[in-house]
C-alpha cells in the first residue's frame, strides 16, 4: 500500500505545509479531513497526520469531528509521522498541544510512530507534544519562526523518508 498525509486546516496553514511535505515526498496522497472520512487511514500503511492547535491546546474543528471515528480505528499495522503547528509566543503553555492528543491515541493504538524532533531552538513553556527533549513529530510555528519552516521540513523529511514511503 502507499503513503498518504491527512491533515486539518482552519486557516490553511496546515494545508500549505501538507503541500510542502508532499512535494518531498513524491507520489504520496494529500487529504483534507473536511472533506474526507477518516476510516480512509485503512487503505494506506504509512500515514502522515497533521493540525493545529487551537484555544487551550485544542484539536481544531475538522479533527474534532473525526475524533470519535479516528480512534476507533485499528493503527497497529500502520507506520505513523506527525506534524504540527502552533504559536509558542501567545500559547507558550500549550504549545502544539493538539499534536500530543493525537500522538497518544496514535500510540495507545500500536501503531510505529517515526519523526520525533528536538526541541532546541523553540522557545515554550510547555507542550502535551513533548516528551522529554523530543516533540513527538514536525513542529513548526508559522506566527513566529516561519523562516525556519522550509529548513525544518527539509530535514524532517529526509529522516522519516525511509520509514514512511
Amino acid at each position: 500500500m502507499a503513503t498518504a498525509i491527512f491533515f486539518a486546516s482552519s486557516t490553511g496553514n496546515s494545508e500549505e505545509i501538507a503541500s510542502k511535505i508532499s512535494s518531498k515526498l513524491d507520489g504520496i496522497e494529500v487529504f483534507d479531513l473536511a472533506g474526507t472520512k477518516i476510516e480512509k487511514i485503512n487503505n494506506y500503511d504509512k500515514i502522515i497526520l497533521g493540525g493545529s492547535t487551537w484555544g487551550d491546546g485544542e484539536l481544531n474543528d475538522d479533527w474534532e469531528d473525526a475524533w470519535a471515528d479516528f480512534c476507533k480505528l485499528d493503527l497497529s499495522s500502520k507506520t505513523i509521522a506527525l506534524f504540527g503547528l502552533g504559536d509558542q509566543e501567545s500559547y507558550s503553555d500549550e504549545f502544539c498541544s493538539a499534536l500530543g492528543i493525537i500522538y497518544e491515541q496514535v500510540n495507545l493504538s500500536g501503531a510505529e510512530i517515526v519523526g520525533f524532533t528536538s526541541t532546541q531552538g523553540y522557545y515554550h513553556d510547555a507542550s502535551k507534544a513533548q516528551l522529554e527533549d523530543k516533540f513527538v513529530g514536525l513542529i513548526l510555528d508559522e506566527d513566529n519562526q516561519s523562516d525556519l519552516t522550509d529548513e525544518r521540513i527539509e530535514n524532517w523529511v529526509n529522516e522519516i523518508k525511509e520509514n514512511i514511503l
